[in-house]
């Protein structure tokens, strides 16, 4: 992992109840300052911190603003995606120490012991200090040599630690590997592998731009987002779910749903009862309405 320039391209911002003001002050302050930010909005603590996690975790070209009451919770849940160093400030020594030592990637504050006055102030130090500069927590003072080359280190070490056998003792992985799955002749682009029957489970892969029409099952299912990113428009609930890796959703018995799969997507389903899939509409159809839905056009589309 690379040291991030001082400034970022683009921040993505995220807050709960109790961080939404101080949220919403520092959104201002940023684009007073010409910076880009995406506001994602108001959600739990831990959906805030995730979702800002996620996108981070995604991109080095952009960094995160998250809050709640204490900016202990969202910092705790925005750590969970590899690549992300959010650091709980509430100081701007604190901003600094954790750009200049931990390299920090997403600034999580407090609403309910920081001011806004204060937040801008620990915000324009986490924006404005360089990784590996002088900082409160060596009295100002330049690093020393050998400290300088262990922050160094530090950048190549970090984004191994937690990866040692992540996906060995993963009894859902084990399974699939080494698994043929069929195709799915009813959808292009689909396959198939049924693990168990009845209640049945399966893993279930579908490559880059595959569509699945509107359709219903006669049996409600569970799915995880193994790989991949997809997109589910219940239509019976007129909602949209965007999945990626580590997600859940579960869609009731009867009700109408058409699905879009932006990458090579694999993840695992499972329902009672046997399979059944009954088509509510035609390829064609779902393709415009996803493209109108997602704001694409003819000459957008390739």
């Amino acid at each position: 992992m690379a040291a991030e320039p001082t400034r970022p391209v683009k921040i993505i911002a995220a807050a709960d109840d109790f961080g939404a003001p101080i949220k919403d002050a520092l959104v201002a302050h940023l684009r007073s300052l010409t910076i880009e930010v995406e506001d994602l909005g108001t959600f739990s603590y831990y959906s805030a911190g995730a979702k800002v996690g996620r996108r981070v975790s995604q991109s080095s070209a952009v960094r995160g603003l998250v809050a709640c009451g204490t900016g202990a919770g969202v910092s705790i849940f925005a750590n969970k995606f590899p690549g992300v160093y959010a650091a709980t400030c509430l100081t701007p020594s604190d901003a600094v120490n954790a750009r200049s030592i931990n390299n920090s990637n997403v600034l999580a504050v407090s609403g309910k012991y920081t001011s806004p006055e204060v937040a801008i102030e620990i915000l324009d130090a986490w924006l404005n200090t360089p990784f590996k500069s002088a900082c409160p927590a060596n009295d100002g003072e330049p690093w020393p040599r050998e400290i300088h080359t262990f922050l160094e280190q530090s950048l190549v070490e970090m984004p191994e630690i937690g990866k040692e056998g992540a996906f060995d003792t993963c009894a859902v992985c084990c399974l699939v590997k080494n698994r043929e799955l069929n195709p799915i002749e009813l959808i292009p682009g689909g396959s198939m592998k049924i693990v168990r029957e009845t209640p049945t489970s399966a893993f279930v892969r579908f490559k880059a731009g595959s569509v699945e029409p509107a359709h219903h099952h006669t049996f409600g299912h569970d799915l995880v987002v193994l790989e991949g990113k997809k997109s589910v428009w219940n239509l019976t609930k007129e909602e949209r779910y965007d999945l990626t890796v580590g997600d859940y959703l579960f869609t009731p018995p009867g009700d109408v749903h058409r699905v879009k799969y932006y990458e090579d997507t694999e993840f695992f389903i499972k329902w009672d009862g046997h399979w059944d899939m009954f088509f509510d509409e035609d390829l064609h159809t779902a393709q415009n309405a996803i493209d109108k839905d997602l704001g694409l056009t003819s000459s957008t589309v390739s």
